[in-house]
């Protein structure tokens, strides 16, 4: 027989503004099934996963929960209405008669590396993501529901994520657009395709094939369907067909691009010759034996010891490394906004870089999509300096007709992200730097990006924690490794780890970490200096965090800066110095917090 289910949906239906979102919806979820649910932006996959969690209500059917069962759900988007720490927020995920069990929010917080005094409305949309995780984690639930939840991380918490939920015994519901951590996590695949929940008996590896196969029948019998449903049928089967079949000359052009990229990596000793005018445009930024550091109160913060790269036109450089390890100093020095302690750092002629606002605050919800692509009365839009009417840029990305006019505030998480994406590709540039351009899309989203990127003339830099995105982007990958080792590797991050050994996990970090701890009070009794620095540590992560806070509402607003590029690339550079200080403060006050701990026995 089948295992009993935690909870499920029978027969349910949602409507939003008269319009159903979907309905006869009946799925159900036992213990220890690992289940992943994909489908289009908009799609109601996110409004499914409330409805089982028991956010919202249905309009119809039936939602069953086994009594007794603890569900814990991750929302995709976080607010937080009341002002509380960090310890207090996780002690939510808790019953009330467990509360009282400090240890177990402790622990949780430790998994995810925060601190418990900091207060939930001061950390960054990583820390938030890892402070729900902790909350979601914390009270043992019996079923996870998870929207998104590598949203923000690093890559060294995905993997650790990846371990932890693999591990762990619940039935677990997973909305993602991260391919490799379905791929590793999902044995179940729930699909959402207008309106209908179709759903397969093995994990998102087999999902492509599956899927064509369904819509290929499907429009064998076109002539039973009405126009609009054949439109969209057509549409999502090209688009599966195509990313099964991936045009062969871009990935042909991809290989060929890494391996120039490896020849000039193996040649790097040899000079190209002085950067004059015949060679003006091909190199975009040079670097040679960089180094950098930052000095500070807790002491010195290596970014870069001896550095060298070499960007020419056309590469595709990814960035990786942990939050807080100097990826956006990185970025500073390589545009120029912050100067190396020694070494050479060079920018080609006439860069015209654009920066992707992850935020998304460049977006105003009282306009609809037609007006912030085009404006109030225009019906055209300049992409690359080229005229395209501005419905036809909205049907490239993947926008219908009822929403041209519709205002942003309609948008889902994901659609706000594309149309973005869609503002900033329009405008003229020779240099992308993209942080984080993948949060919150689907798989056609992100196979349009892919094709834009893989398309795009220029120079791309990308930071980014989809590993499957950057394997199949970029040319290179630059790993910020921390305490100022930088390398840089041909290939995306599966060549990376090729190459390279693992990246140090949060438990590898911890294992690394001094086995001997004091063991009587008086080898942990603070001096009166430390007691001192303890007692200012607060006050100092408080100011750091509200630099941080400032920093990114004014980067997240590229017009307070008045276009100039300079000024914003420096803004980054000094939130990266802001985010590497803060880091080092709360270790700073970890370490002596636990020590007084441990002299009061």
């Amino acid at each position: 027989m089948p295992p009993a289910a935690i909870i499920a949906l029978r027969d349910a239906a949602v409507t939003f503004g008269g319009r159903p979102t979907f309905a006869h919806i009946s799925v159900a979820m036992a213990k220890g099934e690992r289940v992943c649910l994909v489908g289009r932006n908009g799609g109601g996959k996110s409004t499914l996963l409330k409805a089982l969690a028991g956010q919202i209500d249905v309009d119809a059917g039936e939602v069953f929960r086994q009594p007794g069962a603890r569900v814990a759900y991750l929302p995709q988007e976080f607010i937080v209405k009341d002002a509380m720490d960090v310890a207090t927020f996780v002690t939510l995920g808790l019953n009330d008669d467990e509360r009282d069990q400090r240890y177990r929010v402790d622990a949780a917080l430790d998994e995810v590396q925060l601190l418990p005094g900091r207060m939930i409305d001061t950390l960054s949309g990583g820390e938030r993501r890892r402070a729900w995780i902790a909350r979601a984690l914390v009270g043992e639930p019996d079923a996870l529901l998870l929207d998104e939840p590598t949203n923000h991380l690093d890559i060294a918490m995905v993997e650790w994520l990846e371990e932890r939920l693999s591990s762990h015994p619940a039935g677990i519901l997973t909305i993602s657009h991260d391919r490799t951590f379905l791929r590793r996590l999902s044995r179940r695949t729930l699909w959402l395709d207008r309106g209908v929940l179709r759903e397969h008996d093995q994990g998102y590896a087999s999902f492509d094939e599956w899927s064509e196969a369904i819509l290929t029948a499907e429009a064998a019998e076109q002539h039973r369907l009405d126009r609009r449903i054949v439109s969209e049928t057509q549409w999502a089967r090209e688009g599966i067909s195509a990313r099964r079949k991936r045009n062969q000359g871009r990935v042909r052009r991809l290989g060929e691009l890494r391996q120039d990229k490896a020849q000039r990596i193996k040649q790097r000793d040899v000079k190209l010759g002085p950067v004059g005018v015949e060679a003006s445009g091909r190199l975009v930024i040079e670097m040679e034996h960089v180094a950098k550091h930052f000095d500070s109160d807790d002491g010195e913060k290596v970014i870069a010891k001896d550095f060298t790269t070499r960007v020419m036109r056309s590469d595709r450089v990814g960035l990786i490394g942990r939050n807080g390890a100097g990826k956006s100093t990185l970025l500073g020095l390589m545009l120029g906004s912050i100067a190396p302690d020694s070494g050479e750092v060079r920018q080609g002629a006439n860069l015209m870089p654009v920066l992707f606002d992850q935020h998304r605050a460049q977006l105003d919800p009282d306009l609809s999509l037609w007006e912030t692509l085009a404006g109030e009365d225009s019906d055209t839009v300049y992409v690359q300096g080229k005229a395209k009417h501005v419905a036809a840029y909205l049907k490239d990305f993947l926008f219908e007709d009822r929403q041209y006019r519709a205002k942003v505030s309609t948008l889902s998480g994901g659609e706000r992200n594309r149309l973005l994406l869609a503002k900033i590709l329009a405008q003229p540039s020779n240099l992308l730097v993209l942080d984080e351009p993948t949060n919150d899309l689907d798989m056609e989203t992100l196979d349009l990006l892919e094709e834009l990127l893989a398309d795009y003339e220029g120079t791309l830099l990308l930071v980014s924690h989809d590993r499957d995105f950057l394997d199949r982007l970029v040319t290179s990958t630059i790993a910020v490794e921390g305490n100022g080792v930088i390398e840089e590797y041909v290939g995306g991050y599966s060549d990376y780890l090729r190459q390279h050994p693992a990246p140090a996990s949060i438990e590898a970090k911890k294992a690394a970490a001094p086995a001997s701890r004091p063991k009587d009070k008086a080898s942990t009794r603070l001096s009166y200096n430390e007691q001192r620095e303890l007692s200012a540590l607060p006050e100092k992560i408080a100011a750091l965090e509200q630099e941080k806070a400032k920093l990114e509402t004014a980067m997240a607003n590229p017009a307070s800066y008045g276009g100039d590029h300079t000024k914003l690339a420096a803004a980054a550079a000094r939130h990266g110095e802001v985010v590497d200080a803060l880091s080092a403060a709360e270790e700073k006050w970890l370490m002596l917090a636990e020590r007084a701990e441990q002299a009061k026995g």
